[in-house]
């Protein structure tokens, strides 16, 4: 049951995100491009793939993914390092987060690494307590010089979001809390010293607190958000009536496009979108608590970690609640990158709840239809037949 709640309600997300980015995209397109569908095609393409991995992964046991999450994982590492290097990383308002290889499309690695980062995580602290410390470090490390390549670019959203979830993931696994607290300390240092050397970083939060102490300048985007919320009122001025969206608010189609989803369906609307995203944080850890192996639990904890927590944090910039980053909604913003790694991730949490059903699993060693000795098997009674 969950696992089928979870697809549907995952395809439910994916096809109001498509809706709104429609609406969001159209006019900017338009004038860009001279074609009003010109993201919303790329979106749709890029979730086709997306949804190709998706019924992959689902039907695919999970210690087979698991199995290869530190490849996987690695790769991705290694792109994300390649966006540093001059002449391969693809800059856009001053930071390198893009890679772009001869003729294929522009990739966001630190994007594409989340549902990888949440299966190693697991495969690390699911099993802290049975692997040696050089093992340990070696994955501290390379987690550590993960976070500083992401920081590096610049970005400190998604770094704090892998920080994040790489911590909460540790604290279910239940590791001690003199080593939470430790790296608690350093990442929160990481995160003032990156912000005390980036005068634009420390904008960010200056305008966040009093954001009409600056209105032309630090301040403006913020403002435009709330002014597109509080234009939704109740109900909303209407599915693609949003006004901010025409070139007052800037980068509505990606960071804050729940300020126009607001500002069209008001709020009984962002109260039916909290419903969507409670009702799948609330399975996704129902799905943690049935889970049999620790490992499978983490996955599940992360997945709603990543997926919930990251549109939640999207919800609180755009609404002035929290500073403002460079973090998608899941989902709902534009970008390849972003709506395959979400595919991917709920792909994962499907997979452990299909997992994680009671029902006795007949071993494939068993029964003549697998291929096996039938001596183990209890022969089933023949019923008598009725004459007709």
């Amino acid at each position: 049951m969950e696992a089928r709640m979870l697809r549907w309600l995952t395809f439910l997300w994916l096809g109001l995100g498509l809706a709104v980015l429609f609406s969001a995209s159209y006019a900017i397109a338009d004038t860009e491009h001279g074609n009003g569908l010109y993201y919303i095609q790329r979106q749709v393409l890029y979730g086709c793939i997306g949804l190709l991995g998706f019924s992959l992964l689902v039907s695919t046991p999970l210690r087979f993914v698991l199995g290869m999450a530190d490849l996987l994982m690695l790769i991705c590492l290694g792109l994300i390092l390649l966006t540093l290097v001059p002449g391969f990383g693809t800059t856009v308002n001053g930071a390198s987060r893009w890679l772009a290889i001869g003729p294929l499309p522009i990739l966001q690695p630190s994007e594409l690494i989340k549902p990888f980062l949440v299966l190693q995580g697991a495969r690390i602290f699911g099993r802290w307590d049975r692997l040696s410390w050089r093992v340990r470090f070696t994955w501290l490390g390379i987690f550590m010089l993960l976070l500083a390549s992401i920081l590096l670019q610049p970005n400190l959203s998604t770094t704090a979001l892998c920080g994040m979830l790489l911590w909460l993931m540790a604290l279910a696994a239940g590791l001690p809390w003199r080593y939470l607290g430790g790296t608690a300390i350093a990442g929160l240092s990481a995160a003032v010293l990156s912000v005390s050397l980036r005068d634009y970083q420390r904008d960010r939060i200056v305008s966040f607190l009093n954001p009409w102490a600056d209105p032309a300048q630090n301040g403006y985007q913020l403002i435009q958000s709330l002014l597109a919320v509080g234009s939704g009122g109740l109900t909303g001025t209407g599915f693609g009536l949003s006004q901010q969206k025409l070139f007052y608010l800037p980068i509505h189609y990606t960071d804050f496009i729940f300020a126009v989803y607001a500002e069209e369906f008001g709020f009984l609307g962002g109260l039916l979108l909290l419903l969507l995203l409670g009702s799948f944080a609330a399975l996704g850890l129902r799905v943690a608590l049935k889970a049999k192996s620790p490992i499978h639990q983490l996955v599940a904890i992360g997945v709603v970690v990543l997926l919930v927590g990251q549109s939640l944090l999207n919800i609180g910039v755009a609404t002035g609640a929290l500073p403002t980053t460079g973090l998608p909604f899941p989902f709902f913003s534009y970008g390849g990158s972003s709506v395959i790694a979400s595919l991917v991730s709920a792909a994962l949490l499907v997979r452990v709840a299909r997992e994680s059903s009671s029902a006795a699993v007949v071993s494939l060693g068993q029964g003549r239809r697998f291929g096996g000795d039938r001596s183990s098997l209890q022969p089933i009674p023949k019923r008598k037949r009725k004459p007709l």
